[in-house]
């Protein structure tokens, strides 16, 4: 199976040795960030630092002239990624005989939910999440599409991929995070993730509900949870909950949103394009789930990209639904993290690749190159030569 690794452009611009290293790994690709969320990481091996601190979500490329006067527009990045950091790493991973697609981050911006409050998801209570942008208004939408396109198609770039291209909710990688008190399992999330922003609330109208009544009742039905009721039991849970209709006009709402934002900003992606280029979408199958691999109907999904990148470091059974509506040229990507101190196991790679093959799995997407210790590193090169 091809394999990709995904890094960072401050891997390696400052490291001359880095893309032979990475090319070294045994991968025929790399998935390079050019616009990417707020984050600390570490750089193990780096000449010049080994922390690096992206303050915001940024571009990790210049600006481009679309955004001349418009509200929401992406910002450049720092001190972290300077000028076009995504473009002098691409070519030094490109010179080194790498494939490169780029790593697009949508709908998750601190930032931009700090300078624009009036853009974030709203839950029941009135609480906006910051790092959530809310994908049914229509500025964001246009925002993220055109983002799509701009940060997809990077000079040399083969591909992309896409993820944060649905709802954000509740759940979110938070410093000093204090959120774990209450167990809510899905049904919880998926509550506390409704928003209830102009927008949303116009949207829940339009499949017949009453938005204030549908506040109250989200409320209500969470009540059983705040007092430690047990939450698991997903969908289902959310329907006794909520009550089965109310349930599933509210699905019927977040489900079209996100749709037609995947339709369009792909639609977008290739338009600007050459023939070619591959599309994927970081994915949950279960429709309703929120975050960075966002919640699709696969048969949908895969009549719109070319594919999908599948976290399976918690096993591979997620490949399924799609395996089941694939066809031949479809990509199946399965993400495996193989940094030990991020929870994953590069020592059982091998075996980890040979089971998510088994479930339909055709390429394999490794978190993180740059990340990784140098025995990490080790595992990893010994996994891929035996493949």
């Amino acid at each position: 199976m091809k394999a990709s690794a995904f890094v960072y452009p401050w891997d390696v611009v400052g490291d001359p040795e880095a893309p032979a290293r990475i090319a070294a790994l045994g991968v025929e690709q790399v998935t390079l960030a050019s616009a990417y969320h707020s984050t600390r990481a570490l750089t193990p091996r780096h000449p010049r630092h080994r922390i690096v601190t992206a303050e915001y979500a940024a571009v990790l490329y210049p600006v481009g002239h679309r955004w001349a006067g418009r509200g929401l527009r992406p910002y450049p990045a720092g001190r972290w990624a300077p000028g076009d950091a995504y473009g002098e790493a691409a070519g030094a991973l490109a010179a080194a005989g790498l494939e490169v697609h780029t790593w697009v981050v949508l709908a998750h911006n601190s930032r931009m939910g700090a300078e624009h409050p009036d853009t974030s998801v709203v839950n029941a209570y009135g609480d906006r999440y910051p790092w959530a942008p809310c994908i049914a208004q229509p500025a964001t939408r246009a925002y993220l599409v055109d983002l799509a396109a701009e940060a997809a198609v990077r000079p040399g770039a083969r591909g992309t991929e896409l993820e944060s291209l649905g709802w954000y909710g509740l759940q979110h990688l938070h410093a000093h995070d204090k959120t774990a008190g209450v167990g809510l399992g899905d049904a919880g999330q998926y509550l506390m993730s409704l928003c209830f922003c102009p927008a949303c609330r116009t949207g829940y109208g339009e499949q017949g509900l009453d938005a204030d009544e549908l506040t109250a009742a989200v409320r209500d039905a969470l009540e059983p949870l705040w007092r430690g009721a047990a939450a698991d039991g997903g969908w289902p849970t959310v329907g006794r909950l909520l009550g089965e209709d109310r349930a599933a006009a509210t699905r019927a709402w977040r489900d079209t949103t996100a749709r037609t934002l995947q339709e369009q900003a792909v639609a977008a992606v290739r338009a600007a394009a050459p023939d070619g280029f591959q599309v994927l979408l970081h994915a949950d199958p279960v429709p309703y789930h929120c975050g960075a691999n966002a919640g699709v109907d696969p048969a949908h999904v895969l009549s719109v990209a070319d594919g999908v990148v599948v976290p399976c470091t918690a096993g591979p059974s997620l490949l399924t639904p799609f395996a089941e509506q694939a066809r031949t040229d479809t990509v199946l990507a399965a993400n495996l993290t193989v940094v030990a101190g991020m929870g994953g196991s590069p020592g059982t790679l091998t075996a980890d690749a040979a089971r998510a093959r088994a479930l339909g799995a055709t390429e394999l997407r490794l978190y993180h190159a740059g990340l990784a210790s140098d025995d990490d590193l080790a595992a990893l090169r010994a996994a891929l030569a035996a493949r």
